[in-house]
């Protein structure tokens, strides 16, 4: 089955056809490292790395850059208002310098404790300034940019396409429909590839405008646009046409389009032959908003008593198309399925296959039904992402072993299907369920004899130091199996 993906730029479900059939090149808009990221933030990084997973799986060698927005991005679409950068130095009492360094390194700790695989190349928008004035410099040459008393804009006019890839109404928006008219602009959807520095004020993070991009003198400092630098960033970095681009929703009508406009005015080529968006999540029915203090980050989380990898299935849980819906009971189903997975999962030291001939294993129904899911997975995961049939098919699995003797158990093929459950979804289920130690191997059978002896203060004794080393141990009518305790 060919890798299915739901293409934004052509509203189809499209088989992927990469430029280079041994390489998938691919780009994620990053964060603006202001402030923790909230759950409705990590969102579309647990689903983009689900595609690089599969698309590795697939025998692609990715390419990916993802940009960390520490400059630019202005807390409206219209080109107007503050910097986050500044609001958040403004509001800790640091510089913005300070302010994205310590978000960007929050963030990409928070990669490695969701146990997202890092991307190629992870770049900042301040070290790319050079290149985003580059980017302006080709656009100003060929007559697609103006100044005006705010900065130097892109002109959406000598774009005819521009509304396309959104679907947008540019009549409406001379209304006022998307975005606040400025009366300098041409256009109500031109759009600010470099803001100037407000007169008679410094800003922390600006850099002198070149002469050859400035209209008049003096000479005034600026920044980049939030739009200009993953232009500049994916075309540096990884040429004039990448495979896949990725975003959430909110990011179509504006920033995608822009890009979109920008890059292709710039280059005569298409940016992105595939664009994937992630929909929105809501926190108990309704948007994620600071008044509503519902914005949850991962420490939230922790002090509640849930791990990242609790969150990471929670959202695997849904596709990635679909709007979601974060509430704690939600998570807490999410964690009560992992839990249940990693206990599965340590059954894998718990058995051993029989000395059986491979031919006569593979005639037993549960060896079938692990190897089989193996494949039933991919085919989900092929087939858009679909993650939450991939989820069933693992539960159906599961289930299956549940009151199974152990030593019916086929140990490689559940270890085949756990690896390919960690290597798709990053769940971790191996590395997360190590085999116990010695000692608590040898109480255990201190235990099953004490109760053979039908000694029970002596096995309660027993259970009781087993707990202690968070080991729970289920007596069945096939024998004893221990699982791990929080």
């Amino acid at each position: 089955m060919t890798l299915k993906l739901n293409n934004t730029l052509t509203r189809t479900i499209e088989n992927f056809v990469p430029i280079d059939d041994q390489k998938a090149t691919l780009y994620t808009c990053g964060p603006t490292v202001y402030d923790y990221l909230t759950v409705g933030n990590w969102v579309p990084y647990i689903y983009w790395d689900t595609l690089v997973r599969v698309l590795i799986a697939e025998g692609y060698n990715v390419e990916r850059v993802m940009n960390i927005t520490d400059v630019g991005h202005l807390v409206s679409d219209e080109d107007a208002g503050e910097d986050k950068l500044e609001k958040g130095a403004r509001r800790e009492g640091k510089s913005a310098w300070d302010v994205a360094e310590f978000y960007a390194e929050d963030f990409l700790q928070g990669i490695e404790k969701l146990g997202l695989i890092m991307p190629e190349h992870v770049v900042r928008a301040t070290d790319f300034i050079p290149q985003q004035l580059d980017l302006i410099r080709i656009l100003k040459d060929k007559g697609f940019t103006y100044q005006i008393d705010d900065g130097i804009y892109f002109d959406t006019s000598k774009f005819p396409t521009y509304a396309n890839f959104a679907q947008l109404h540019l009549e409406a928006q001379k209304a006022g429909a998307r975005i606040e008219f400025n009366p300098e602009k041409r256009h109500p959807s031109d759009f600010a590839l470099w803001k100037f520095t407000p007169h008679n004020e410094k800003r922390d993070m600006e850099w002198d405008t070149p002469a050859d991009l400035f209209d008049g003198v003096p000479i005034r400092k600026g920044f980049p646009g939030w739009h200009l630098e993953c232009s500049a960033m994916a075309m540096s970095i990884l040429g004039p046409t990448i495979d896949i681009h990725t975003g959430g929703i909110d990011h179509i009508p504006v920033h995608h389009t822009n890009e979109i406009a920008q890059s292709e005015s710039a280059s005569g080529q298409t940016f992105a032959h595939y664009w994937l968006h992630n929909n929105h999540l809501k926190v108990n029915g309704t948007k994620i908003s600071k008044s509503l203090n519902n914005g949850y980050t991962l420490q939230d989380l922790a002090k509640k008593g849930f791990d990242p990898l609790d969150y990471r299935m929670f959202v695997l849980q849904s596709h990635y198309t679909n709007e979601g819906n974060f509430t704690f009971e939600n998570l807490e189903g999410a964690r009560n399925r992992l839990r249940h997975w990693k206990n599965i999962a340590a059954l894998r030291h718990q058995t051993h296959d029989t000395l059986l001939e491979d031919s006569d294993k593979l005639q037993d129904d549960k060896v079938t039904s692990l190897l089989g899911a193996i494949g039933t997975i991919k085919e989900a995961l092929r087939d858009d992402l679909d993650t939450p049939a991939a989820l069933r098919t693992v539960d159906e699995a599961f289930s299956k072993l549940d009151g199974t003797p152990l030593k019916s158990i086929h140990q490689h093929g559940l270890t085949e299907l756990l690896e390919t459950v960690d290597q798709l979804l990053g769940l971790q289920l191996i590395s997360s369920t190590p085999d116990i130690d010695d000692t608590a191997k040898r109480l255990i059978l201190d235990r099953q004899y004490a109760r053979d002896n039908k000694e029970w203060k002596q096995s309660d004794k027993i259970r009781d130091k087993l707990l202690d080393k968070k080991i729970f141990v289920r007596d069945t009518p096939t024998g004893s199996i221990w699982e791990y305790t929080d």
